[in-house]
């Protein structure tokens, strides 16, 4: 309960962006490869960034 208001690392917000786009990738895969692939291009950006960090 204490934990409800803790802020998100610029960390963990990556990684939930990340999840977020490849999960959008995925499901786009199937309908509009266009769109599905500039998706997984985004997240590839996201992942950079996440690999700067560390």
């Amino acid at each position: 309960m204490f934990g409800l208001f803790k802020k998100k690392s610029k960390k963990e917000v990556l990684q939930a962006e990340y999840e977020k786009l490849m999960k959008e990738a995925h499901g786009l895969s199937t309908t509009n490869r266009k769109l599905s692939d500039q998706k997984a291009f985004e997240a590839n950006e996201v992942m950079n960034q996440l690999e700067k960090l560390t």
